[in-house]
This record gives structure tokens, sequence and C-alpha cells, in this order.
């Protein structure tokens, strides 16, 4: 069973699209939907990524004449003043 619907698409993805199409030689209906059954098996074989975690560390105190709200002030600190 087939629906027939509009979809709009960007011309980058309208060029590919015909491109391919014209490629293949089939009509752009079927090279459009052999595309999107091709990226929707592909994400969901797609391994879920682990979750990206921050750990936060103690530092110790904050050491004297150091501004911490300055990263002009860090960076110098860091690097030395010649850091740019």
């Amino acid at each position: 069973m087939s629906i027939r619907t509009t979809v709009t698409l960007d011309e980058d993805v309208l060029e590919r699209v015909r491109a391919e199409s014209r490629k293949r030689g089939a009509p752009f209906r079927d090279t459009l939907n052999d595309l999107l059954r091709l990226a929707l098996v592909t994400q969901a074989e797609a391994q879920p990524r682990k979750p990206f975690k921050v750990r936060a560390y103690h530092m110790g105190p904050p050491r004297p004449g150091i501004n911490y709200d300055s990263v002009e002030a860090m960076l110098e600190y860091a690097e030395g003043p010649e850091h740019r």
C-alpha cells in the first residue's frame, strides 16, 4: 500500500536524491523510498552511546592571587603571560 503525501525537501537533499535517481536509472519516488528505508534501518541498528559524564574532583582550597572568575587570568596563570 502506498500513500500520496507532500514532503518539503531542502535543495541540497533534493539534488542528491535526483542525482542518485539518475545514477540508479530509477524513478525519483522509488529512490527516495529506498533511501528513507536505508536511513531508518541504519538508525534502528545504531548502538546507543553511553552518556558522557563529567567527573568533578576537589582541587583543594583556592590559591591566593588567582582570579577564578577571569578566563584571561586563569590562562596567564597556567601558561604564562605570553599565552596568546
